[in-house]
């Protein structure tokens, strides 16, 4: 099944022509709209590339709906970087947990409910992956859009600017949420969407639990730096993603040395 043109009912993916061994196939734009809603949606408007961008307008302005916001479930810029061209293009708003990537008076905030694509779109905090990382509940769909906090394929990084302790408790919430909300489907920001939530994010939780008792097993045998950490516990990872694979190291030894400590409270709207 291709992932362009894949996902919801009313939820729908337009495909960013940016793979990479990081972005696995590319950017998952979705266009989202209540079928006949006058308006729509759009979130992750991904790189700032003029094909894609016309693109996705045309997907979300399809059947005359016009582009009411523009959303960003984390500032990465595979994610977010074209935002303010689409925003340029449409005069939608563009809202975002980070204050440094809205374009307009209004923030988002773990709890609110946006109602602009005529369905509900429920803002999740989903700290870990970023700092500033937010799922959408998709109820009308029992759908959730992951960002980057879960992909359609392999596990997730966490980056320079994330925490694992933050991401351990955002993947228990998740998996609470997944039986609580009945979720039916997964629809991350790359990869392509993900029909068993529990099962996924079971093994979300068990693989970080598997990675802490490598890196301790490192530790233990006298590995010390990131690097040579990465060598041993990830040792038939591509060239290409060995940062990132050191950025994931950093972020375990750091929850090591803290004990496993509480994450931060969430930042204010």
């Amino acid at each position: 099944m291709s992932i362009d043109g894949s996902g919801t009912e009313r939820a729908r993916c337009v495909l960013a022509p940016n793979p990479s061994p990081m972005t696995l196939d590319g950017t998952n734009t979705w266009v989202i709209a209540e079928p006949g809603s006058p308006s729509a949606v759009v979130v992750d408007p991904g790189p700032e590339h003029e094909g894609h961008l016309r693109r996705v307008l045309d997907a979300a302005r399809a059947g005359g709906r016009r582009v009411a916001l523009i959303v960003l479930t984390h500032g990465h810029l595979d994610h977010s970087a074209g935002a303010a061209a689409f925003a340029a293009m449409t005069g939608a708003p563009v809202m975002a947990l980070d204050p440094a990537h809205r374009l307009g008076s209004e923030g988002l905030a773990a709890g609110d409910v946006l109602t602009d694509a005529g369905c509900e779109l429920r803002v999740v905090g989903t700290p870990g992956h970023s700092a500033d990382s937010v799922s959408l509940l998709l109820d009308a769909d029992s759908a959730l859009l992951t960002g980057d906090t879960v992909l359609g394929r392999g596990t997730t990084v966490i980056a320079q600017d994330g925490g694992l302790a933050d991401y351990l408790r955002t993947l228990d919430e998740l998996r609470a949420l997944a039986a609580s909300a009945g979720l039916r489907v997964l629809l991350p920001g790359h990869g392509p969407a993900l029909t068993d939530p529990a099962g996924v994010l079971d093994y979300y939780i068990a693989h970080r639990q598997e990675r802490l008792d490598q890196i301790r097993a490192a530790l233990a045998a006298g590995a010390r730096t990131p690097a040579e950490i990465v060598a041993v516990v990830y040792g038939d990872t591509d060239p290409a993603v060995r940062g990132a694979a050191e950025s994931s190291v950093r972020a375990q030894l750091d929850y090591l040395a803290r004990g496993g400590d509480p994450p931060n409270p969430p930042a204010a709207r």
